[in-house]
């Protein structure tokens, strides 16, 4: 056995109440493995007693019951005195204690992608004023910190305003309250920042905006599944999560750990957007040029909710490069309607059509 597949034994266990291991929390500090004798030290940063009871027994279990170890020691510690279930920075005993529902804000719900080049943000743009169109009141976050382009597709560069309270005020645009990085930056000014930074902009996006009384706000995630995700779902208790891809299997693929990253922080899958669905030709033959129901078919297997196909129309495109987004301002032509679709369902998740 080696340190790395104790590691990866060590996933099997659950911090106790949540979905996520003790590997993923960053709890485990140390291991080592010397002729078939495994050594383990879990450092909690809160938590008490019986937490570290259940940890100690589902490792030893674990372990034991892996070929190759003969002797399993597995020491967890936690903090002592009054702040007990605190970190010395302030944290609780997991990162997601610290979650804190944003007043005025009915739901929350990210739109996340495991790759790029999927039009997540274009979905994101179109959902958001697809909802709005239905008579939602809605706000668009953008949390790519490092790409932002909310402000380009939704047509808007002005700064926000500051209120009495020193509190951003989103910049509206089509009836939808905006923000972004991208209107605190000089044009082409990029971003090069560590974790940390990620995660105190995020959380100051939510703390120091003033969003007002939202029915949804629509987070636009950067691709993949790192710093700006885990720092979201620390912050914030999400509604649900909705992940957009494209119909070949590269992607579908990648899209499965998306999938398991809001799995593992017991965020809802609310469902799958197939963007570049098909194209259709002028003599109106379907041409399918990222293959076919890849979408469809890992809702099929993950039993979540279809939300629809987003064919390829130029329409979209352009109304992104000129921030007038398609369900905006051409909502019964064919390409505004795709998102329309996608928007009715999910709008019918929270309210149902009488």
């Amino acid at each position: 056995m080696t340190e790395e597949q104790i590691n990866d034994l060590l996933k099997q266990v659950r911090y106790p109440g949540y979905s996520r291991d003790i590997i993923s929390f960053g709890l485990v500090k140390n291991v080592s493995v010397n002729n078939g004798a495994v050594s383990v030290m879990v450092e909690l940063n809160g938590g008490n007693a019986e937490i570290a009871a259940q940890i100690k027994h589902d490792a030893e279990q674990v372990l034991r019951n892996a070929d190759g170890v003969e002797h399993v020691h597995v020491q967890v510690k936690v903090p002592q005195g009054a702040n007990a279930n605190q970190s010395s920075s302030g944290g609780a005993s997991n990162p997601f204690q610290n979650q804190q529902p944003v007043p005025g804000l009915q739901r929350i719900v990210a739109v996340a992608s495991g790759k790029g080049g999927v039009g997540k943000s274009t979905v994101s743009v179109n959902l958001a004023c697809g909802l709005q169109k239905l008579g939602a009141r809605v706000g668009l976050l953008d949390c790519d910190i490092y790409g932002p382009s909310i402000p380009l597709m939704m047509g808007v560069r002005e700064r926000p305003a500051i209120t009495p309270e020193q509190k951003m005020v989103p910049v509206i645009s089509h009836g939808i309250k905006l923000m972004s990085m991208g209107f605190l930056l000089d044009d082409d000014q990029p971003v090069i920042w560590r974790g940390p930074m990620i995660m105190k902009t995020i959380q100051q996006f939510f703390n120091s905006v003033d969003w007002g009384e939202l029915d949804i706000l629509l987070v636009d995630l950067p691709p993949g599944t790192g710093d700006a995700q885990l720092s979201l779902c620390q912050t914030v208790p999400l509604d649900g999560g909705v992940i957009v891809t494209t119909p070949q299997e590269a992607s579908v693929g990648v899209v499965r750990k998306g999938i398991a990253m809001f799995e593992k922080v017991n965020v809802p899958i609310l469902g799958i957007v197939e963007n570049m669905s098909y194209y259709t030709a002028p003599n109106g033959d379907r041409i399918e040029i990222f293959g076919n129901g890849g979408g469809r078919v890992e809702c099929e297997r993950k039993n979540i909710p279809f939300l629809g196909e987003v064919p390829i129309f130029t329409e979209i495109r352009e109304g992104g490069d000129s921030g007038q987004p398609v369900a905006a301002v051409q909502t019964d032509s064919p390409a505004g309607q795709s998102f329309m679709n996608v928007a009715k369902i999910l709008k019918n998740q929270w309210m149902p059509e009488s």
